[in-house]
């Protein structure tokens, strides 16, 4: 009976506090699960003046005519493509510049390389793209005028579909990698420092004990990021694409998102473009459901 009592008092104790969850939470039911009723509109003919409940049901004929529009499968294999080398490309930047950093002695000059790298990530791509677009411009750009001093002839990077991919992943590594170079130099403050010490009475150089000291003890955290980053292979980052891509690069550059934008609120074909999104969200979901049984199994992480 004692105890009985003893709990009451305690829960009652705490009930401020898990009230203090409501306005949190009603947050995420209107602004996160209400839209979801516009989900509907993947199965319907929208239109606009009847609303979602006086649109027809069609089933799955959105789904079906977007499988069949014939630069359907471009597009999911130009997303999962970008997708794959932005990550590949990030995931190894940083960790040699992490590498590199960690190696620097002074630390004044370290702090500095760290702060200059990390200052394009809180840069928009709105920003991003108009500094390119003058940079990789064919006639006034600043990276043609160089190739022009080597007798190479101009090359319009933006309008190239042998150049545009190449192009995005470079400029996304370039406003990224900083972040992820932080991280990585947080996890090398973890390593045991007798590792070392050890490794030099074993004779080993500044490279061998990069090889056989430091990445062995990187390795957790990068196996868990490269393991969660597989939950974006289908966010090939539509801010990037959107500000720096035309039509003349659809067949190597289009995405799913710029896909959606452009069927949706351009061609106003609203089904359509919901049902392409809805597509990505699924196996997207998909993905991170898979990449976070792959981080518990390999790295032990787990948010539950």
């Amino acid at each position: 009976m004692k105890i009985r009592w003893t709990r009451k008092i305690g829960s009652l104790r705490t009930l401020p506090l898990h009230l203090m969850i409501l306005p949190g939470l009603a947050l995420v039911l209107i602004y996160s699960y209400g839209p979801m009723i516009g989900i509907a509109m993947a199965f319907e003919r929208y239109i606009p003046t009847r609303g979602i409940a006086g649109s027809e049901w069609i089933g799955w004929d959105n789904f079906r005519y977007l499988l069949d529009m014939p630069d359907s499968m471009d597009i999911l294999r130009n997303t999962i493509i970008i997708s794959f080398m932005k990550i590949v490309a990030g995931l190894f930047v940083p960790i040699i510049v992490a590498l590199l950093l960690n190696e620097v002695r002074k630390e004044s000059f370290k702090r500095g390389i760290q702060t200059m790298i990390y200052l394009p990530h809180f840069l928009s791509w709105i920003i991003l793209g108009g500094v390119l677009i003058d940079i990789l411009s064919p006639t006034n750009g600043f990276v043609n005028d160089i190739l022009g001093w080597f007798g190479i002839e101009p090359i319009y990077f933006l309008g190239s579909n042998s150049w545009f991919r190449i192009v995005l992943v470079t400029s996304d590594v370039w406003k990224e990698f900083g972040f992820n170079t932080i991280v990585y130099l947080a996890a090398l403050t973890g390593i045991n420092p007798s590792l070392y010490e050890a490794a030099i009475m074993d004779g080993a150089n500044r490279w061998k004990q990069a090889f056989h000291v430091t990445l062995p003890g990187m390795l957790p955290i990068i196996v868990l990021l490269a393991v969660l980053s597989l939950g974006n292979v289908l966010n090939a980052g539509f801010d990037q694409v959107f500000n720096l891509y035309s039509p003349q690069v659809y067949e190597t550059g289009d995405i799913i998102d710029t896909f959606v934008y452009r069927v949706g609120l351009v061609e106003t074909q609203y089904g359509v473009a919901t049902a392409a999104g809805l597509f990505k969200s699924v196996v997207s979901c998909f993905f991170v459901i898979a990449a976070y049984v792959m981080a518990y199994r390999i790295a032990n992480y787990r948010i539950f």
